[in-house]
């Protein structure tokens, strides 16, 4: 999966996202037509498809039950990230950067940012002892999915700067209530 979607951002970068075919990031991963389709549903997935859920899950269930379900978030998600290879945040960036800037793959991103917000729900209530679908859980659940969309849109927009502390950030102003 890795390498397919290696090759499919060498080729968007070479040939722009709409210009490249599911049957040339095929090729150039050595792969056939259809098993591209095991591995993505479409073309849009090879962006929006990654393993890190269940690294997540995992990170935030070792959280100690001491911290706030946010902090626990927090912690989470950036260990996630501090235990990434230079080049898988380089390949994070450039997702992002084509998420970001191609309308069909920011519109597709939706679902993605449904489906952890789910997540985040499932994970916030069962550390809480509350239903998932309770609206205050719903909501913390979507102020986090906020928070990691409004990251996303900075980066995109200056990739110089450091994902990590950019969520980091983020998070923080969020667990102080958003100041201004």
């Amino acid at each position: 999966m890795a390498t397919v979607q290696k090759h499919a951002l060498r080729l968007f970068r070479e040939l722009g996202y709409k210009a490249t075919t599911v049957e040339q990031i095929a090729e150039a991963a050595e792969i056939s037509y259809s098993t591209f389709f095991r591995y993505f549903s479409t073309k849009e997935d090879v962006l929006l498809i990654d393993n890190y859920d269940p690294l997540f899950v995992a990170a935030f269930e070792d959280q100690p039950s001491n911290l706030s379900p946010l902090q626990a978030v927090r912690n989470a998600m950036l260990s996630g990230i501090k235990d990434m290879s230079t080049d898988e945040l380089t390949t994070v960036r450039e997702r992002n950067e084509l998420i970001m800037k191609v309308p069909e793959l920011r519109a597709a991103s939706l679902n993605n940012m449904t489906q952890m917000m789910q997540l985040i729900m499932e994970l916030i209530a069962k550390r809480v002892g509350r239903n998932p679908e309770d609206l205050a859980v719903r909501t913390f659940a979507g102020a986090i999915i906020g928070v990691n969309i409004s990251v996303m849109l900075y980066y995109a927009e200056n990739p110089d700067a450091d994902f990590s502390t950019l969520l980091d950030e983020a998070l923080s102003n969020l667990e102080e209530g958003l100041p201004l």
